[in-house]
């Protein structure tokens, strides 16, 4: 089964759509590294992400001088972590950050975001197109979207047709 390594952009806009549990139906295995848990998603509910199936990683040895260079690469990186582990595990890393996604792109590293997850939820109907249409519609509310504009009309318009 696939690992998916969310980073927080990812989740906040999941928890702004209200649909952040409808991702672990999904059939993946979830996890962050666990200074990524400290520093940014700990104060989240106590240990709701970790009863939902969040899976916390430590880095090794080599995972960590990768997260350094990754860091020297990219100084707006506040925590390179999820790049390493997706990078040294291939795992799939989720990110809205578009230089986190650059970043990943160069280093080869299969990444995607909340658009391809509301694809995935939509496919496996653990969501149905009404909550879809109402978690997107939610996300994308928000002044802080940046999800591009041309892909949520689309899937808008394919939610919409219930």
């Amino acid at each position: 089964m696939n690992v998916l390594l969310p980073d927080t952009s990812v989740l906040i806009d999941l928890e702004r759509g209200a649909i952040l549990e409808t991702i672990f139906c999904l059939p993946f295995n979830y996890a962050v590294p666990s200074l990524l848990y400290r520093m940014e998603l700990k104060d989240y509910g106590e240990n709701a992400l970790m009863d939902l199936g969040l899976r916390l990683e430590e880095l090794d040895v080599k995972e960590v001088m990768l997260a350094q260079t990754y860091s020297l690469r990219l100084r707006a990186l506040s925590v390179p972590d999820s790049l390493a582990l997706a990078k040294s595990r291939s795992w799939i890393l989720l990110s809205g950050d578009r230089k986190l996604v650059r970043l990943a792109k160069e280093e080869e590293v299969a990444v995607h975001g909340v658009l391809w997850l509301f694809d995935r939820m939509y496919d496996e109907g653990v969501a149905d197109r009404t909550e879809l249409f109402n978690s997107l519609r939610a996300i994308t509310a928000h002044p802080r979207c940046r999800l591009p504009k041309a892909e949520i009309e689309k899937r808008l318009r394919i939610y919409c047709d219930f």
